[in-house]
């Protein structure tokens, strides 16, 4: 005897958004369903003829409770579950938190231990090579070769990607470039002559060389109170340098000159502002400034290098240990100055201003630790003033700015914006 088949389909009348319960119906089959399958012949014995989803009400709260049940069976069999789905009842669904948007404070905390890290190494690494070869000139052309390579390694790889740049930008950039290029050039004069910590003390008056090109250059009034807190860096200073051990010419005055070349650094980078991002903007200003330092560090040391300079520091450390020191002073430079910049970036000026402060602390006692440097007490107590007087100035104008960028120009500090990303690099210092 033939059997009969039945087929069994789906009618499905559930609306977006919305969930469902499953029952069966003894309806007859709609011509439109959609054929589902042959199912075996044990099963014909239901009178059932399809399955139909009817929508939950749309009040529907969590839990939500899912029953399936049967027409013409006893049996019938609830799950509940405890998930709420919002995006059901609302049309969109919240993106998740990324971590540093959860954790902004950490994550700013990180950068500036970075950037603290990168620095106190690259400061220690230079001085230690200077004590082998005492070639600033061209050390300080490793220092932007190999920042200059690490950039064109990143824009080759999209990380990120290169902003273009045309002869307007150009003419923008490169006064600030050749600024940056004296003054990372007599810094590092400085680190060969004189003990680390010295140098740091005397850089520690580029806020006065700051507020007197402001004043005198710019014409922009200076209140009296930030003259007044930059009274005990002038005074710590000349403590410092009066018993200074390791004191010459050589290392103060050009120190002395990297903080006046830091200072137009910072007049120029306020007017080179653009749209560029601080990563792409270093970068340029690197390359440039790469131009800038070979020609005098040929000039001047290039004869006592081809003579004996490279020879006589292959001979101490060897080539491997030679080459590898060159290799990292440059590396940690470059990482620790875009470290700086991306972190200034995320931070107030009031942050700003003590990060900076707290970094020149850092690096002169980590210098004294590990190279022993012997200081009189009176040197001491004079870079103890100097700081105190640093950080009492920065705070000064970092208050006076938050005010103005909060109230209006009620205090004349400057006519210039409130600092943004491009200003900020001409801030963090060497």
């Amino acid at each position: 005897m033939a059997s009969t088949i039945t087929t069994y389909s789906i009618h499905s009348p559930i609306k977006a958004s919305r969930f469902s319960s499953l029952y069966l119906s003894t309806i007859r089959i709609s011509p439109n369903n959609v054929l589902l399958k042959t199912l075996p012949q044990s099963f014909l014995a239901a009178k059932t003829t399809r399955f139909v989803f009817s929508p939950l009400p749309a009040n529907s709260k969590s839990p939500v409770a899912k029953t399936l049940s049967f027409s013409g069976w006893t049996q019938q069999i609830r799950r509940t579950s405890s998930v709420v789905i919002k995006a059901a009842a609302e049309g969109h669904v919240e993106p998740a938190k990324s971590f540093g948007e959860r954790f902004p404070a950490l994550i700013t905390g990180f950068f500036f231990f970075t950037w603290y890290f990168l620095n106190i190494i690259f400061n220690i690494l230079n001085k230690k090579v200077y004590n082998y070869f005492p070639y600033p000139y061209f050390v300080s052309v490793v220092h932007l070769l190999v920042g200059v390579v690490y950039c064109l390694v990143s824009w080759g790889v999209g990380l990120p990607k290169r902003a273009p740049i045309d002869k307007e930008l150009l003419a923008l950039l490169t006064p600030v470039a050749f600024c940056h290029a004296l003054g990372h050039v007599m810094s590092n004069v400085s680190f060969a002559a004189v003990a680390v910590s010295f140098t740091h003390t005397i850089k520690a008056l580029e806020p006065f060389f700051s507020a007197a090109a402001s004043q005198f250059v710019l014409g922009h009034q200076i209140p009296l109170p930030l003259w007044l807190s930059l009274a005990p860096v002038v005074i710590g200073v000349s403590m410092a340098s009066l018993t200074e051990l390791s004191f010459n010419w050589t290392g103060f005055i050009s120190a002395m000159i990297s903080n006046i070349a830091f200072t137009y650094r910072s007049i120029y980078s306020k007017k080179a502002m653009t749209g560029m991002d601080s990563t792409n903007v270093y970068a340029y200003i690197s390359i440039i400034a790469l131009l800038v330092c070979i020609p005098p560090a040929v000039l001047i040391e290039g004869p006592q290098l081809m003579q004996h300079g490279f020879r006589d520091a292959i001979a101490k450390v060897g080539l491997v240990k030679f080459l590898s020191d060159l290799f990292w002073i440059g590396m940690f430079y470059h990482l620790y100055n875009q470290v700086a910049t991306n972190t200034l970036e995320r931070v107030a000026p009031l942050t700003h201003a003590v990060g900076n402060v707290l970094k020149r602390v850092f690096v002169i006692g980590f210098s004294i630790v590990v190279f022993g440097n012997k200081i009189s007490t009176q040197t001491g107590i004079g870079t103890a003033i100097a700081i105190a007087g640093v950080a009492i100035y920065s705070l000064i104008k970092a208050n006076m700015e938050e005010q103005k960028r909060t109230h209006g120009p009620c205090i004349k500090l400057q006519t210039q914006p409130p600092p943004r990303s491009k200003e900020r690099l001409s801030n963090k210092g060497e």
